[in-house]
């Protein structure tokens, strides 16, 4: 069978090099750089049970090696390095891509909703697929998506939220359409890797945080520094990849 070269992330995601080959070809190994550590619960998890999963699949005939975040390459350099094919596969999320593509925040989640259901219905039956694939494949990356997960949390706190006043003037990790709203109400966000955000807060660089569902965030230890907590995220209600 061949296998016409193209490449693939899935967007929370894993982008993936696809080589020619057919069924008598040479056993095919795969090197996956992940965005995310393989002790982060969910995002990491399912990146080392996907790597598995490949193998066992093809009865060992295609193997992928999980590469935590940093062996290979930086976190969030995921779509350069596949892009240019330096590395074969990278599990990220479109998220991580608005530097270069603003409109790609669409693809990871949108504040105060939608549903999954409703998510999902956008992107595959009303065209929000066909929108991502062709941004994508301008640089010969073409996405699909692997998981989802639930509300994220709006954020850690060095000092306690009472009004937005108190927002003015904070500097915050944030990710996605909420850091344009964050923006608007005065703090001053940066987009930082998951395993970056722990030091930026130690050393005062960041204020605040947010990244991902409560099991992630206290996986990171957030909240030994930064121990006020606001839930559920308004700005990542549901999360695709």
């Amino acid at each position: 069978m061949k296998i016409s070269k193209t490449l693939a992330i899935c967007a929370f995601a894993f982008s993936v090099a696809l080589v020619g080959t057919s069924a008598q070809a040479a056993k095919v190994k795969w090197k996956m750089h992940s965005a995310w550590g393989s002790q982060v619960p969910h995002l990491g998890w399912e990146a080392v049970r996907f790597a598995e999963d490949i193998g066992k699949l093809s009865d060992g005939q295609f193997t992928v090696k999980f590469f935590e975040p940093g062996a290979l390459i930086p976190a969030n350099e995921g779509f350069d390095a596949t892009s240019k094919g330096s590395v074969d596969m990278a599990w990220s999320t479109a998220g991580y891509d608005v530097g270069k593509y603003p409109a790609l925040a669409y693809f990871t989640a949108v504040p105060f909703g939608p549903t999954l259901g409703e998510y999902m219905a956008w992107m595959w039956h009303h065209g929000g697929a066909e929108i991502r694939d062709r941004i994508y494949e301008k640089h010969n990356i073409k996405t699909m998506h692997c998981l989802a997960i639930g509300p994220e949390t709006s954020g850690w706190f060095k000092n306690e939220i009472t009004d937005l006043e108190q927002l003015r003037g904070l500097k915050m990790r944030f990710f996605g359409l909420g850091a344009r709203v964050m923006q608007k109400l005065g703090v001053s966000t940066q987009l930082l890797a998951g395993g970056d955000i722990f030091p930026a807060l130690e050393k005062g660089v960041i204020d605040a945080t947010e990244f991902s569902m409560p099991a992630m965030d206290i996986k990171y230890g957030f909240y030994q520094i930064a121990k006020n907590n606001y839930f559920p995220g308004w700005h990542q209600q549901v999360s695709i990849g």
